[in-house]
Protein backbone atom coordinates (compact mmCIF):
# COMPACT_ATOMS: atom_id res chain seq x y z
CA UNK A 1 0.00 0.00 0.00
CA UNK A 2 2.92 2.12 0.16
CA UNK A 3 5.50 3.09 -2.03
CA UNK A 4 9.74 4.23 -1.43
CA UNK A 5 9.59 7.39 -2.36
CA UNK A 6 10.64 10.38 -0.34
CA UNK A 7 8.22 13.14 -0.62
CA UNK A 8 9.79 16.88 -0.63
CA UNK A 9 9.00 18.69 1.85
CA UNK A 10 7.08 22.24 1.05
CA UNK A 11 8.95 25.06 3.22
CA UNK A 12 6.72 27.49 5.24
CA UNK A 13 5.79 30.34 2.93
CA UNK A 14 5.12 27.95 -0.07
CA UNK A 15 1.91 28.68 -1.97
CA UNK A 16 0.30 27.32 -5.23
CA UNK A 17 -2.80 26.52 -6.79
CA UNK A 18 -5.70 23.92 -6.70
CA UNK A 19 -6.95 23.48 -10.46
CA UNK A 20 -10.26 23.28 -10.92
CA UNK A 21 -11.69 19.92 -11.50
CA UNK A 22 -7.82 18.69 -10.73
CA UNK A 23 -5.91 17.15 -7.29
CA UNK A 24 -3.03 18.70 -5.94
CA UNK A 25 -1.00 16.49 -3.64
CA UNK A 26 0.79 18.62 -0.89
CA UNK A 27 2.93 17.76 1.85
CA UNK A 28 2.74 19.16 5.32
CA UNK A 29 5.17 18.23 8.22
CA UNK A 30 3.60 18.34 11.81
CA UNK A 31 3.20 21.39 13.70
CA UNK A 32 2.84 23.26 10.07
CA UNK A 33 -0.36 24.93 8.96
CA UNK A 34 -1.96 24.29 5.45
CA UNK A 35 -4.17 27.33 4.52
CA UNK A 36 -7.14 26.45 2.07
CA UNK A 37 -8.40 29.24 0.21
CA UNK A 38 -11.70 29.15 -1.72
CA UNK A 39 -10.50 31.99 -4.25
CA UNK A 40 -13.68 32.43 -5.94
CA UNK A 41 -16.04 31.48 -3.37
CA UNK A 42 -18.22 28.92 -4.25
CA UNK A 43 -15.90 25.68 -4.97
CA UNK A 44 -15.84 22.59 -2.85
CA UNK A 45 -12.37 20.82 -1.80
CA UNK A 46 -12.36 17.36 -0.87
CA UNK A 47 -9.90 16.92 1.56
CA UNK A 48 -7.95 13.82 2.05
CA UNK A 49 -4.67 13.04 3.89
CA UNK A 50 -2.54 10.14 4.95
CA UNK A 51 0.30 9.94 7.52
CA UNK A 52 4.11 10.30 6.45
CA UNK A 53 7.27 8.87 8.51
CA UNK A 54 9.58 11.13 10.44
CA UNK A 55 11.81 11.37 7.17
CA UNK A 56 8.44 12.01 4.88
CA UNK A 57 8.30 8.15 3.72
CA UNK A 58 5.07 6.45 3.30
CA UNK A 59 4.02 4.32 5.97
CA UNK A 60 4.14 0.51 5.71
CA UNK A 61 0.85 -1.61 4.96
CA UNK A 62 0.33 -2.52 8.39
CA UNK A 63 0.61 1.25 9.73
CA UNK A 64 -1.21 2.81 7.12
CA UNK A 65 -3.11 6.03 8.48
CA UNK A 66 -5.17 8.08 6.52
CA UNK A 67 -7.96 10.96 7.65
CA UNK A 68 -11.30 9.49 8.84
CA UNK A 69 -14.42 11.00 8.52
CA UNK A 70 -16.35 8.40 10.76
CA UNK A 71 -13.85 9.14 13.73
CA UNK A 72 -13.64 12.43 13.08
CA UNK A 73 -17.75 12.72 13.41
CA UNK A 74 -17.19 10.50 16.77
CA UNK A 75 -14.29 12.35 17.88
CA UNK A 76 -15.74 16.18 18.06
CA UNK A 77 -19.78 14.63 18.58
CA UNK A 78 -20.19 16.86 15.73
CA UNK A 79 -21.20 16.11 11.90
CA UNK A 80 -18.74 18.65 10.63
CA UNK A 81 -15.58 19.95 12.29
CA UNK A 82 -15.44 23.78 13.31
CA UNK A 83 -12.53 26.11 14.63
CA UNK A 84 -10.95 24.01 17.27
CA UNK A 85 -12.04 20.72 16.41
CA UNK A 86 -9.41 17.98 15.91
CA UNK A 87 -9.39 15.80 12.73
CA UNK A 88 -8.74 12.10 13.65
CA UNK A 89 -7.46 9.15 11.57
CA UNK A 90 -8.63 5.82 10.85
CA UNK A 91 -6.55 4.90 13.92
CA UNK A 92 -8.12 7.24 16.29
CA UNK A 93 -4.53 9.81 16.05
CA UNK A 94 -4.84 13.50 15.69
CA UNK A 95 -4.05 14.62 12.17
CA UNK A 96 -5.07 18.36 12.24
CA UNK A 97 -7.03 20.99 14.32
CA UNK A 98 -8.68 23.06 12.64
CA UNK A 99 -7.36 26.48 13.90
CA UNK A 100 -9.48 28.83 12.06
CA UNK A 101 -12.73 28.89 9.57
CA UNK A 102 -13.38 32.58 8.01
CA UNK A 103 -16.49 31.03 6.33
CA UNK A 104 -19.97 30.49 7.99
CA UNK A 105 -18.27 27.25 8.94
CA UNK A 106 -21.10 24.71 6.29
CA UNK A 107 -18.72 21.73 5.88
CA UNK A 108 -19.40 18.25 4.46
CA UNK A 109 -18.24 14.87 5.90
CA UNK A 110 -21.40 12.23 5.13
CA UNK A 111 -20.91 12.09 1.33
CA UNK A 112 -18.56 10.47 -0.52
CA UNK A 113 -15.65 11.69 -3.15
CA UNK A 114 -17.47 11.72 -6.92
CA UNK A 115 -16.04 9.16 -9.33
CA UNK A 116 -17.06 7.65 -12.82
CA UNK A 117 -20.20 5.76 -11.41
CA UNK A 118 -21.36 8.84 -9.76
CA UNK A 119 -21.16 10.76 -13.16
CA UNK A 120 -22.51 7.35 -15.29
CA UNK A 121 -25.52 7.11 -12.58
CA UNK A 122 -26.14 10.87 -13.44
CA UNK A 123 -26.53 10.61 -16.87
CA UNK A 124 -23.07 11.43 -18.17
CA UNK A 125 -21.55 9.16 -21.38
CA UNK A 126 -18.29 9.27 -21.33
CA UNK A 127 -14.90 10.92 -19.23
CA UNK A 128 -16.13 13.13 -16.16
CA UNK A 129 -13.46 13.66 -14.03
CA UNK A 130 -14.21 12.81 -10.39
CA UNK A 131 -12.41 13.41 -6.87
CA UNK A 132 -11.79 10.24 -6.78
CA UNK A 133 -9.82 9.67 -9.56
CA UNK A 134 -7.71 13.06 -9.12
CA UNK A 135 -7.21 11.58 -5.24
CA UNK A 136 -5.11 8.59 -6.91
CA UNK A 137 -3.58 10.37 -9.43
CA UNK A 138 -2.04 12.69 -6.66
CA UNK A 139 -1.15 9.61 -4.34
CA UNK A 140 0.69 7.41 -7.67
CA UNK A 141 2.38 10.61 -8.84
CA UNK A 142 3.55 11.43 -4.66
CA UNK A 143 4.74 7.51 -4.83
CA UNK A 144 2.27 6.68 -2.65
CA UNK A 145 0.85 3.46 -3.27
CA UNK A 146 -2.85 3.13 -2.37
CA UNK A 147 -5.43 0.62 -3.37
CA UNK A 148 -7.01 2.42 -6.22
CA UNK A 149 -10.32 0.46 -4.97
CA UNK A 150 -10.43 2.04 -1.80
CA UNK A 151 -11.14 5.74 -1.77
CA UNK A 152 -11.72 6.97 1.87
CA UNK A 153 -14.72 9.29 2.65
CA UNK A 154 -13.01 12.95 2.26
CA UNK A 155 -13.69 16.16 4.61
CA UNK A 156 -15.81 18.04 1.81
CA UNK A 157 -14.63 21.63 2.55
CA UNK A 158 -17.32 24.35 2.21
CA UNK A 159 -19.91 21.69 0.64
CA UNK A 160 -23.33 22.48 1.97
CA UNK A 161 -25.73 19.24 2.76
CA UNK A 162 -28.54 19.99 4.73
CA UNK A 163 -29.78 17.64 7.29
CA UNK A 164 -33.12 17.73 7.39
CA UNK A 165 -35.57 17.34 10.64
CA UNK A 166 -36.70 13.79 8.92
CA UNK A 167 -33.17 13.31 8.05
CA UNK A 168 -33.45 13.56 4.17
CA UNK A 169 -30.43 15.38 2.67
CA UNK A 170 -30.12 17.83 -0.07
CA UNK A 171 -27.13 19.41 -2.39
CA UNK A 172 -27.37 22.54 -2.56
CA UNK A 173 -24.80 26.04 -2.91
CA UNK A 174 -22.43 26.90 -0.68
CA UNK A 175 -22.91 29.46 1.58
CA UNK A 176 -18.99 30.78 1.60
CA UNK A 177 -17.70 33.62 0.03
CA UNK A 178 -14.87 34.85 -2.20
CA UNK A 179 -11.67 35.02 0.01
CA UNK A 180 -12.99 32.18 2.66
CA UNK A 181 -10.29 30.08 3.94
CA UNK A 182 -9.37 27.14 6.57
CA UNK A 183 -6.11 27.01 8.42
CA UNK A 184 -5.70 23.74 9.10
CA UNK A 185 -2.59 23.01 11.83
CA UNK A 186 -0.79 19.65 11.19
CA UNK A 187 -0.09 17.28 14.71
CA UNK A 188 2.34 14.53 12.41
CA UNK A 189 3.72 14.70 9.14
CA UNK A 190 1.18 14.27 6.16
CA UNK A 191 0.82 14.22 2.78
CA UNK A 192 -2.53 15.74 1.78
CA UNK A 193 -4.24 16.31 -1.54
CA UNK A 194 -7.13 18.41 -2.19
CA UNK A 195 -9.16 17.87 -5.18
CA UNK A 196 -11.39 21.39 -6.76
CA UNK A 197 -14.59 19.33 -6.84
CA UNK A 198 -15.19 18.71 -10.60
CA UNK A 199 -19.31 18.39 -10.07
CA UNK A 200 -20.73 20.63 -12.71
CA UNK A 201 -24.07 18.62 -12.74
CA UNK A 202 -25.61 19.35 -8.74
CA UNK A 203 -25.40 22.93 -7.39
CA UNK A 204 -22.13 21.53 -5.08
CA UNK A 205 -20.27 24.18 -6.55
CA UNK A 206 -23.19 26.80 -6.65
CA UNK A 207 -25.68 27.37 -8.99
CA UNK A 208 -23.63 28.45 -11.88
CA UNK A 209 -22.39 25.13 -12.08
CA UNK A 210 -18.68 25.67 -12.84
CA UNK A 211 -15.76 24.30 -10.65
CA UNK A 212 -12.62 26.99 -9.83
CA UNK A 213 -9.30 26.99 -8.91
CA UNK A 214 -8.62 27.32 -4.94
CA UNK A 215 -5.11 28.09 -3.35
CA UNK A 216 -2.93 27.23 -0.73
CA UNK A 217 -0.28 28.34 1.43
CA UNK A 218 1.92 26.75 4.19
CA UNK A 219 2.27 28.52 7.03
Amino acid sequence: MSGRKSLANLETGTTGVIEARRGRGITVKKSQSLKIINTHGKQVIDFFAFALDADLNPLPPSTVNFLSMQHTRAGNMRLSPTSGSKLFTNLRKTMFTMEKDTSPGIHDTLVPACDPERYRQLGVKGYHASCAENLHIALEEAGYLFPKDLTPAPLNLWMNVPVQDEGALAFVEPVSREGDYVILKAEENCLVVCSACPQDITPVNGYSQKPSDCHFEIL
